[in-house]
C-alpha cells in the first residue's frame, strides 16, 4: 500500500504443555518462538504485542496469528489493482524478489485440509522458505519505487505475492481494474526449469507484482537490479517483466511457445458461493459443584504460574522492540503496546490482541464479542480510544454443520459488539473491521480447535505522554474497581487450573456498561488522574490487581477488601472465590492523589458504580481481606517468582 511497516504482533495458540503431546507442543511453540523472533528482528520491525494461550483443542493444530501495522499518508496509499489507464496504456507485469521455486507448492490448499499423519511428509513441501534480510532490501527498494511514482504523478498497482502464488496475485490485478492480462512463464526469473502448474502457484516468498506504464520499465528494473542490485543480495532474484494489461477479458498465459491458460480473468477471481448446512452445536456443559478453597494463597499462585496468566517475559525477550527507535510501551509493560510512529508528532498508536478459546468452547457466539470488547479494553487502559479492528476467525472444517455453526456465531458476536461499542465521540458509528482473514479446516481426527476469533484493535492517542502503564506506582495511592463481579467462571482460568473443568457461566459483554467504562477510563487517562490501569480478563480480579504489583519493578504490594468490590448487580452472598476469579470484565485504577474526587466525578458521569477496594502498600506483600478476614496474603517475591516462572517451565 506504500505504507511503513511500524509494528507487529503475534497471538499465538498451541496446545496443552503438560498433556500427553507435551513434547510435541514444546518443540512446536518454541520452534514458532524462534522463527518470529529471527525474521522480525532481522527485518528491523518491532513486535510490540501479543498474547498465548495453551488450551488441548490445539495439541495438533496450533495457530500463528500476525497482524501487521504500517503508517501512510492517505494521498498516497498505493492500490493492489491495474490502475485506469493500463488497459489503453499497455501496462507492464513486473515480477520483483526471489526467483520462483516449488516452494510453498498447494500451500493454500494444505491449509484448507484436515491434517493427518500419514500426510506429514507430503505437507512438508507446502511450507514456504523466508530469507528476511531479502525482505529487508525489497522493503528498501520498494521505497525507492514508491518515491519514484510520487515524483512522477503515476499512479501504479502494487501487491505482494501471498496464496496461489503468481496466478492469484497476477489475475486479482487485473481484475480488480476491470482488464485482462498475457503473461509468459518464459520471461519469470526462476530457480529452475519448473513445470507451468509450479511456476503458476508455487508461493515462494519475498515477492511482490507492480503493474506500471512502459515508459517507468527501465528505470523500474534499475532500482531493483542495479540500484540495489537484487541478483547478488539473493541468487537469481531480480525484477522481470512478465507480462501486460490488456483491454479484453482473457487472463492468458503462455509457456514455451504454448497457451497454456486462456480463461475469463474474472473466472479465476470471482469466487464460488456455497449454501453451507449450519447446525447449532449441543453443548452440554455445566457448572461444576466444587467445595470453596482452603488455601486461598496456594489457588492465587498456582493461577499466576498458570501458562496462560504468568509473564510473557520468556517470549517477548526475543523481540527487538525498540529497532525503529519509537517504541513508547513495551511488551508487558501495559495491556497494549504503544509507538510514535511519525517523528516530531505527539501521537502515538497502540495495539493490542485477545480472545479466549474457553470462551469459545462454550459459546461462539460470546467468545468473539468479548475478544471485540477486551481487545478495545486493553487499548483504552493505556488511554488510546479504539479506532479500528482486524481479525483472523480459525475455525475447523466448514463443510461440517456445527462448525459452520461456530463460525457464523463468531463473525455475529464480532458484527455486534462492534456496532454497540461504537467509535467514541461518535454515537452509532461501528467501529470498523478494516481487513482479516479466514482460517478453516484446522482440525484433525482428534477433533477441531476451539472456536478462536482473534482479534487485533488500534488505538490512537493525541498526545504519548498522557499514557500510563500498570505497574502500581505509589504507596499510599487508592484502588479503585470498575465493573460488578457476576457469577461467570465459564471458561475461566480458576476453573481449569484448579478443577480441570470448563464450567457453563461464560463472561457476557454488557455493551452499555462495557462502553461507559472503555470511556469513562480514557476520559481519566486524558485528564491525568490515573497513576495506573489494567483491564479484568483472565484470572480475574486477583489475577489483574497481583499482576500490576508483580510487573516490574515489583517494588510495591497492596491491600484490598473484596466486600467492596461486589458492587450494584452483585450478591452480597457471593463465594469469595468467584469474587475473586470471575472474568466478568472491568478494571482496576489506581488514582493519583488528590484526584479521587474527580476520577469519582468522571466515572459516575458515565452511570459507573466505581468501588474503593484497597490502597498500595510499601509491603511488599499481595494480601486480599473479606470485612476483618484475611483471604490471601502471599509474600512479592513468592508471587514474582510463580508468575515468571509458568511460561518458563511450559515452553521448556
Amino acid at each position: 500500500m506504500g505504507a511503513t511497516v511500524v509494528a507487529t504482533a503475534d497471538p499465538l495458540r498451541f496446545g496443552d504443555p503438560f498433556g500427553p503431546k507435551a513434547n510435541k507442543v514444546r518443540w512446536v511453540a518454541e520452534g514458532v518462538v524462534d522463527g518470529i523472533w529471527q525474521y522480525g528482528n532481522a527485518l528491523g520491525v518491532p513486535n510490540m504485542a501479543g498474547d498465548i494461550v495453551f488450551n488441548e483443542s490445539f495439541d495438533d493444530n496450533c495457530l500463528v496469528n500476525v497482524v501487521s501495522l504500517g503508517i501512510v499518508r492517505r494521498d498516497q496509499i498505493i492500490r493492489s489493482r491495474a490502475p485506469p489507464a493500463a488497459g489503453e496504456g499497455g501496462y507492464d507485469v513486473i515480477l520483483i524478489g526471489k526467483p520462483t521455486d516449488s516452494s510453498g507448492l498447494g500451500g493454500v490448499t494444505f491449509a484448507s485440509e484436515a491434517l493427518r499423519e500419514e500426510d506429514e511428509e507430503t505437507n512438508r513441501g507446502a511450507v514456504q522458505i523466508p530469507d528476511p534480510f531479502l525482505k529487508n532490501v525489497l522493503f528498501k527498494a520498494n521505497d525507492d519505487l514508491f518515491r519514484l511514482v510520487r515524483e512522477e504523478g503515476i499512479e501504479i498497482g502494487f501487491k505482494d505475492l501471498g496464496g496461489g502464488g503468481f496466478t492469484c496475485a497476477t489475475s486479482e490485478m487485473g481484475a480488480a481494474g476491470g482488464f485482462g492480462m498475457e503473461i509468459n512463464l518464459d520471461d519469470l526469473h526462476k530457480a529452475d526449469d519448473f513445470p507451468p502448474e509450479v511456476l503458476s502457484i508455487a508461493e515462494t516468498q519475498e515477492r511482490f507484482l507492480i503493474v506500471s506504464p512502459p515508459e517507468l520499465r527501465e528505470r523500474i528494473l534499475k532500482i531493483y537490479n542495479e540500484h540495489w542490485d537484487l541478483p547478488n543480495v539473493y541468487e537469481g532474484a531480480r525484477a522481470s517483466v512478465v507480462g501486460k494489461i490488456n483491454t479484453g477479458d482473457r487472463f492468458t498465459v503462455s509457456h514455451k511457445g504454448e497457451i497454456v491458460c486462456d480463461v475469463p480473468i474474472q473466472h479465476l477471481t470471482g469466487g464460488i458461493r456455497y449454501q453451507r448446512e449450519e447446525k447449532a452445536r449441543v453443548i452440554e456443559l455445566t457448572e461444576p459443584d466444587i467445595p470453596e478453597p482452603a488455601d486461598y494463597n496456594q489457588v492465587l499462585l498456582k493461577i499466576l504460574k498458570s501458562p496462560n496468566i504468568a509473564s510473557r517475559e520468556h517470549v517477548y525477550r526475543y523481540y527487538d522492540t525498540e529497532v525503529m527507535g519509537n517504541t513508547v510501551i513495551r511488551p508487558g509493560e501495559a495491556d497494549a503496546g504503544l509507538i510514535a510512529p511519525v517523528r516530531g508528532e505527539n501521537f502515538g498508536v497502540a495495539l493490542a490482541v485477545d480472545s479466549n478459546p474457553f470462551y469459545g468452547r462454550i459459546s461462539p457466539y460470546w467468545g468473539g464479542a468479548t475478544a471485540v470488547a477486551e481487545a478495545m479494553r486493553n487499548v483504552a487502559a493505556i488511554g488510546a480510544v479504539p479506532s479500528t479492528v482486524t481479525d483472523c476467525l480459525n475455525y475447523g472444517n466448514p463443510e461440517k454443520p456445527e462448525a459452520f455453526w461456530e463460525f457464523r456465531e463468531g463473525v455475529k458476536g464480532l458484527s455486534q459488539a462492534c456496532k454497540d461499542l461504537w467509535l467514541k465521540g461518535h454515537m452509532g458509528q461501528a467501529v470498523p473491521i478494516v481487513s482479516g482473514n479466514v482460517s478453516f479446516y484446522n482440525e484433525s481426527p482428534q477433533g477441531s480447535v476451539d472456536p478462536s476469533p482473534v482479534i487485533a484493535c488500534v488505538g490512537i492517542i493525541k498526545d504519548i505522554g498522557k499514557a500510563i502503564t500498570q505497574e502500581l506506582k505509589a504507596a499510599g495511592d487508592k484502588l479503585f474497581l470498575i465493573g460488578p463481579r457476576f457469577d461467570e467462571l465459564g471458561g475461566s482460568e480458576y476453573y481449569k487450573t484448579i478443577f480441570n473443568v470448563t464450567g457453563a457461566n461464560v463472561p457476557i459483554v454488557r455493551f452499555d456498561l462495557e462502553r461507559n467504562m472503555i470511556y469513562a477510563v480514557i476520559d481519566a487517562i486524558d485528564e491525568g488522574l490515573l497513576a495506573a490501569a489494567h483491564d479484568i480478563s483472565n484470572g480475574g480480579l486477583a489475577a489483574t490487581v497481583s499482576e500490576m504489583a508483580l510487573t516490574r519493578p515489583a517494588k510495591l504490594g497492596f491491600e484490598i477488601d473484596l466486600e467492596k468490590a461486589l458492587g450494584i448487580g452483585a450478591s452480597a452472598s457471593m463465594r469469595t472465590d468467584k469474587i475473586l476469579f470471575s472474568e466478568s470484565s472491568g478494571f482496576v485504577l489506581e488514582a493519583k492523589p488528590g484526584k479521587e474526587e474527580r476520577l469519582l466525578e468522571i466515572l459516575r458521569g458515565y452511570c459507573l458504580d466505581p468501588m474503593e477496594i484497597g490502597i498500595v502498600t510499601k509491603k511488599r506483600r499481595i494480601v486480599m481481606k473479606r470485612a476483618s478476614e484475611t483471604v490471601a496474603d502471599i509474600d512479592l517475591d513468592e508471587a514474582r517468582a510463580a508468575w515468571t516462572s509458568g511460561l518458563a517451565e511450559a515452553m521448556r
